[in-house]
């Protein structure tokens, strides 16, 4: 007969049965680091809306809309990101046996407006790049994005020894979670010399101040730069950083986002005719679909290509 006094195997391995111990499972069960990163904050909201303690077997919708209340001026991409990552985080503990009810489930996606004109001129862009009133740090990472039509987390998630400097090439974690490559060219290559200034080890991309070592704000080892003891350039900084900067350029007044790097960078790939394989082989997408989002050359190259290949057209002589 055990003895009274031991504690039973539940109380040693309580399981993840508050909001803290869920999300911290949770994440860990994440394979993609960039998925990972980005839910990360949206269920930091959680835990501090709910408390570190609260069972998660009691979230409720008002727990969930006083996350999203976070975001509810935010543009509808935004709103969308942060509740997809509830979502997740719901369906997960759903088929855990931890939550038997949906606390999203009063929450609703918002329309996204698409504007035509997403894909940022090129003019526009060389200009931005080439302004020397902007830190060299933001110039290297957008000149990256765009020359290597990366998502902006894989960029930000770069260290120094994921970068092969001779080949202009570097190995990022895919959204899927697998081990790619990313290529840029002559512009970016010229300028991460100067950047990295002889680090050999760290994030390739770092804030502005020292990472606190201790603490709820510590970020992980990997995260901190052996030399200057900085922390890792976060998403939401670069992205308040590219918007204000570029806010003079749009002409909505708004600011560009760093996707919209991404997005210009196949688009003007697109318009110099490079075909729909080989924009898939420079973004990754695992399906060719996936494009077309991306991909709007108008009504000129739909004519173009009918005329070009038209039986009846005479032929060229040799």
């Amino acid at each position: 007969m055990p003895d009274a006094a031991s504690p039973s195997p539940a109380s040693l391995s309580p399981g993840p049965s508050t909001v803290a111990s869920a999300v911290a499972h949770f994440l860990d069960s994440l394979r993609a680091a960039t998925t990972r990163t980005g839910y990360a904050r949206t269920l930091a909201r959680l835990t501090a809306v709910t408390g570190a303690h609260h069972p998660v077997a009691e979230l409720e919708p008002e727990h969930y809309a006083g996350v999203m209340a976070a975001w509810d001026t935010a543009a509808a991409g935004t709103w969308n990101r942060h509740l997809s990552a509830l979502v997740s985080f719901t369906t997960w503990a759903q088929r855990q046996d931890l939550l038997a009810t949906n606390p999203a489930r009063r929450l609703t996606r918002r329309a996204t407006v698409r504007r035509d004109d997403r894909a940022i001129p090129a003019d526009l862009l060389e200009k931005l790049f080439t302004d020397d009133r902007h830190p060299l740090r933001e110039r290297v990472l957008w000149r990256l994005l765009y020359e290597t039509a990366a998502r902006a987390e894989e960029i930000l998630a770069l260290n120094v020894e994921d970068l092969d400097p001779e080949l202009r090439r570097a190995r990022v974690r895919s959204k899927g979670g697998g081990i790619e490559h990313v290529h840029w060219a002559t512009a970016a290559a010229r300028l991460l010399p100067r950047l990295l200034q002889g680090r050999q080890a760290g994030p390739v991309f770092l804030a502005d101040r020292r990472a606190p070592t201790s603490g709820r704000r510590a970020p992980a080892a990997a995260d901190i730069c052996p030399v200057t003891g900085r922390g890792r350039l976060s998403y939401p900084r670069a992205e308040h950083l590219f918007k204000t900067a570029s806010a003079g350029l749009d002409p909505h007044g708004e600011g560009w986002t760093l996707h919209q790097l991404r997005h210009s960078a196949l688009t003007h790939l697109a318009a110099a005719g490079r075909t729909a394989p080989e924009l898939q082989a420079k973004s990754r997408h695992q399906h060719l679909s996936s494009l077309g989002r991306y991909v709007r050359l108008g009504d000129e190259t739909a004519a173009r290509i009918t005329a070009e290949h038209d039986p009846a057209a005479r032929r060229r002589p040799r």
